[in-house]
């Protein structure tokens, strides 16, 4: 892989005594978009969480741009360049949706670039706009999806970790989320992490992925190779025709592993 912009190095992060990951290791070039599939309890959030500051690993390194920034605070770690959208959402209910993207840029003092930032978001999502002054609590799961993403587009990322950007919206709101997350990573040189069940549109937006295990990386490729393989096809894709070869020789490896 080219030149790292975030290089996660042998992590393993525990909740309490349940170990979630066991040294798990993945590469981020700059204006890349990489994805990591899994099923539920993978440890695929809690890979976001650890790159991010909200949890320390036990043991491992987080590099970006060649410095160590593991157990480094979230608060330094999104000014350094790193915005985690969450599971979720989590937007602030009670703030209105302006408020919202303002805290988004809340470690800036660039008022004309804060300005021009969001007339950035307004221009990829017009409804966000049209709701400015409404409370984000009163916003419809897609528009707080919306606001979601605009909010870390607000802090000036380099790095974009997406948790579940598909979570509970319907298929044609989903594309459209899509769509723009291309466009953010292709217009503004964004690199992102994608965590997504959605296992087909996750690979169709990202150029590599990684697939997750219970809490280990079992596959490694370019999205074009996973498609392609029968295990993936049938286990992720949901695609039965991949037929019994590949799915024997998925099964072998869990038994393994």
């Amino acid at each position: 892989m080219s030149e790292s912009l975030l290089r996660v190095d042998s992590i393993e992060t525990f909740y309490g005594p349940i170990q979630a990951i066991r040294g798990i290791s993945l590469d981020v070039a700059p204006g890349q978009i990489v994805t990591v599939l899994g099923a539920n309890g993978a440890g695929k959030t809690t890979v976001l969480r650890t790159i991010s500051g909200v949890l320390d690993p036990e043991r491992g390194r987080v590099m970006f741009e060649g410095k160590d920034i593991a157990r480094m605070p979230p608060d330094q770690v999104m000014q350094l360049g790193i915005c985690h959208v969450p599971e979720g959402r989590e937007t602030f209910p009670f703030l209105t949706v302006r408020e919202n993207l303002m805290m988004g840029a809340y470690t800036r003092r660039d008022s004309a670039g804060i300005a021009s930032d969001l007339e950035l978001c307004f221009n990829y999502f017009p409804r966000l706009q049209e709701r400015q002054h409404q409370r984000a609590g009163l916003l419809s799961g897609g528009e707080q999806q919306m606001l979601a993403i605009s909010r870390a587009l607000m802090g000036k990322p380099r790095l974009l970790l997406l948790d579940e950007p598909s979570l509970g919206l319907s298929p044609l709101l989903v594309q459209q989320i899509f769509s723009i997350i291309r466009r953010i990573n292709t217009e503004q040189k964004v690199a992102i992490l994608l965590v997504e069940q959605n296992a087909a549109i996750a690979l169709r937006t990202a150029d590599f992925g990684y697939v997750l295990e219970v809490g280990r990386i079992v596959a490694a490729d370019d999205c074009k190779t996973l498609m392609a393989r029968d295990d993936i096809r049938e286990f992720y894709l949901g695609q039965k025709e991949a037929g019994e070869r590949g799915v024997r020789r998925w099964k072998k490896k869990r038994m393994w592993n």
